[in-house]
This record gives structure tokens, sequence and C-alpha cells, in this order.
């Protein structure tokens, strides 16, 4: 696995991580998995979900949603990405920016963030979008109330035509969840994409 000391990996403290979307010849783009920003590990790989204490894609391998690991902590290869889009499945974040935790981000950062999120899902038009945490969707999208899950408001709101889901952040810093809980999270928007079969898990 890749290391990288702390100073390096302040170097990339607010660089920005290319957004994994279907490019031509590709399959349509059916689930868009959202961060809320990249972290600082994510930035030094040019990898989503990247720090090794993430389970991101333990709980897709778990899920179903992908059929061999991925040890993103080194950096993916061009593979893996390939894997993931002829899938249908890609991945952004609400905010473009590395920081060393979430927690930095403000909140107009995040309403700004959403704003672009909804322009990028009109754009590439999933089947499904799933938001990796609550907190962060509850403040990009002014709704202080949300709970996990399906959102009534994702067809004809900002993501008219893309059905929404909120799933929980897959960071090691959540404790309260653990791959096979996040594995179960993240098949229901996955089933609802077309990208797992109903059934598995």
């Amino acid at each position: 696995m890749t290391s990288f000391t702390r100073a390096e990996l302040e170097s990339f403290r607010d660089a920005e991580v290319p957004d994994l979307l279907p490019g031509p010849g590709d399959p349509a783009l059916r689930l868009l998995f959202v961060g809320i920003n990249p972290g600082l590990w994510t930035a030094a790989t040019s990898t989503h979900f990247a720090h090794p204490g993430n389970r991101f894609y333990p709980a897709l391998l778990r899920a179903g949603i992908l059929d061999s690991p991925v040890d993103p902590a080194s950096g993916m290869v061009d593979a893996d990405r390939d894997r993931l889009r002829s899938a249908g499945i890609g991945i952004t974040n609400v905010v473009r920016r590395a920081t060393a935790k979430a927690s930095e981000l403000d909140p107009e950062e995040l309403r700004t963030g959403g704003a672009e999120l909804a322009a990028l899902v009109r754009r590439t038009r999933p089947t499904v979008v799933a938001i990796a945490g609550i907190t962060a969707y509850r403040t990009a999208f002014g709704h202080p109330k949300a709970v996990m899950g399906r959102q009534p408001d994702g067809i004809g709101g900002p993501f008219d035509g893309s059905e929404l889901w909120v799933v929980p952040n897959p960071s090691g810093l959540n404790a309260h969840e653990t791959v096979e809980t996040l594995a179960a999270a993240y098949a229901e928007p996955a089933r609802a994409a077309g990208v797992l079969e109903t059934g598995v898990l």
C-alpha cells in the first residue's frame, strides 16, 4: 500500500479530483455515488474514497456491486475505473476541493457545491444519485430534517428525473457503521438503479 507523510498529504490541500463518469462508448450512467469532498489521501492518489480506513469499496464488494476488490489506497488502476464505468457507476463529490476533514467545509461552500452537483446530475442524467453523508446533504440542499434512505423530493426537485438516496458516509470516522451495514445501505440504491439484482445480499 502506498504511504504518505503528513507534509506530503498537506501539499494536496484544496486540490481537486476528477469525477469518475462514463466516457464515449461507455454504458449510460445508472448509479452516481456522491462523497462530501475529497480527503487529502484521495487527492494524493486521484482516487475517490481512497483513505485506508474508508469502507466504501469493501462495502461495494460485500453488497455485490463490485465483483472483485479495489485497493484505492494505492490509487485505482485504469482497469478498476473501467469496471465501474462498464457497470454504469460514477463517483463525484458535493464539494470539489480536498480537505483533511469534511468538517472544514462551511455551510455556504456546501450549498454552492449542492447547486453544482444538481447541474452535473441534470447533464449526466443518472438513474439514481446516492449521496454518502446525511449531515452534508441536509446543509447542501436545505433539508434539515432529512433522514437516510430514498428522498421524496428526488424527482421534480434539484435532481429532476433522477431518484435520490442518502446513504451513510463510509469514512472510518463514522463509527456507527460497519462494512456489513454500509453494504446493506448501498445495495438499496444499487437495486433501484438496476446495477444489482433484487435479492442480492
